[in-house]
């Protein structure tokens, strides 16, 4: 394990039946809070946009706008946020995706992505893949490509990889910690 990587993981609280019995929520505000751990994760997700070609960063509502935002302004890259349906005014694109219980429906604003953009997609959690994938499929029907997807976390077992890969096309998945 690398230093970065000791020093997210002791940032990041195990909280024990939440928000239902038998799971463990990975509580990310201790780190948020740690100004040595909320930088060193931003330099790794800049750095990791600028190797993979970004232009632009979208961040996906809503723990994504916390690490994408300052990582965009870290790389020097424009922001742009992925919200639930309903909270951006004017022209926006969706994606509905299914959720295990349901659907559920994201979009953007139609004119914040074009041909020649290449999107980094910033998230902290990849679990399985619901909303990364649509996130991608949103980025490509508003004429972008796709850089990434740079996550602080990926939690395995979830299998979100699995369901992501035919949607990356090729391009990269990185989890700055593989749970």
């Amino acid at each position: 394990m690398t230093g970065i990587e000791e020093l997210l993981l002791s940032r990041i609280r195990d909280v024990p039946d939440y928000p239902q019995p038998g799971v463990v929520f990975k509580d990310i505000t201790p780190l948020l809070a740690d100004p040595a751990a909320f930088t060193a994760l931003t330099d790794a997700l800049a750095e990791l946009s600028l190797r993979h070609g970004a232009t632009k960063i979208v961040g996906l509502e809503a723990r994504g706008f916390i690490l994408g935002a300052p990582v965009a302004v870290r790389a020097g890259l424009g922001f742009i946020p992925v919200r639930k349906a309903g909270k951006l005014p004017g022209a926006t694109l969706s994606q509905a995706y299914e959720l295990e219980y349901g659907s559920a429906e994201i979009e953007v604003h139609a004119e914040d992505l074009a041909a020649g953009d290449r999107v980094m997609v910033v998230d902290d959690v990849l679990a399985t893949g619901g909303t990364a994938e649509a996130s991608l499929q949103l980025v490509r029907r508003a004429g972008a490509e796709v850089a990434g997807v740079a996550v602080l976390m990926e939690l395995g077992f979830l299998g979100g990889r699995a369901r992501l890969e035919p949607a990356l096309a090729g391009a990269p998945l990185e989890a700055l910690l593989q749970l």
